[in-house]
């Protein structure tokens, strides 16, 4: 996920969060869990849908491919989130493909019985509504930084906002609790896995960042927001 505003995207909300015990354990009920390896596709953009993955553990790459073949990352989705939509309920193909990135035990929701407990719940179809409007958000906000925003202000966007949603305090430092590779960070701002490590690199000496096995560290955030004003 990448975002232009922070508050544009706000926290990052679970879908059953909101929710009472009970209406949690009426969610969880109509589902089917499934667990997928890593490359294994949760579903193909074309593919007919039928509902939606609630993601238990692990993590869900979404991307959209182009008839050249060429794809663009529109967001890692993690434990909590959703993947699916944007019609929760089943109807219509597919718009984007999805695929797990490692391991990822995810909760299959049908669509027309996830329907029914939203006319039958107030509580789960505001969750739902909720949801889907962060999602949307997220989106909106890929589409505004790869339009408005060269690359390098986007990587730098990209580090405040995993550090604002995945961030830990830890004395001066604030760390970004999941991992991301050079790669994954490539995906999201349209550039180069080289790209990125050259820069990563140079923020790592000016002693913006430490990167390390994946584990970002933000030592100076005051410099990196003055760099994407």
């Amino acid at each position: 996920m990448l975002a232009g505003s922070d508050a544009l995207v706000g926290s990052l909300p679970g879908l059953l969060d909101p929710l009472c015990e009970t209406d949690r354990r009426r969610v969880l009920a109509i589902g089917r869990e499934e667990v997928l390896p890593a490359g294994k596709h949760v579903w193909r953009q074309g593919d007919l849908q039928n509902g939606i993955y609630l993601i238990e553990e692990g993590r869900i790459r979404s991307y959209y491919a182009a008839p050249s073949g060429r794809e663009v990352t529109l967001a890692y989705w993690f434990a909590g989130n959703f993947v699916g939509g944007p019609d929760l309920f089943g109807t219509g193909a597919h718009v984007w493909s999805s695929v797990a990135v490692e391991r990822s035990r995810v909760t299959f929701l049908p669509g027309p019985a996830l329907r029914a407990l939203a006319h039958q719940s107030a509580s789960i179809a505001v969750a739902l509504l909720d949801a889907l409007a962060f999602k949307a958000r997220c989106y909106s906000a890929m589409a505004q930084m790869l339009g408005t925003r060269s690359v390098t202000e986007r990587l730098h966007r990209l580090l405040v906002f995993l550090s604002n949603i995945y961030g830990s305090q830890q004395g001066r430092e604030i760390v970004i609790g999941i991992p991301f590779t050079h790669g994954d960070l490539a995906n999201l701002i349209g550039s180069t896995r080289q790209w990125v490590t050259v820069q990563l690199s140079r923020m790592q000496a000016r002693g913006v960042i430490r990167y390390y096995r994946g584990l970002i560290v933000i030592l100076n955030m005051r410099a990196l927001d003055l760099e994407v004003v």
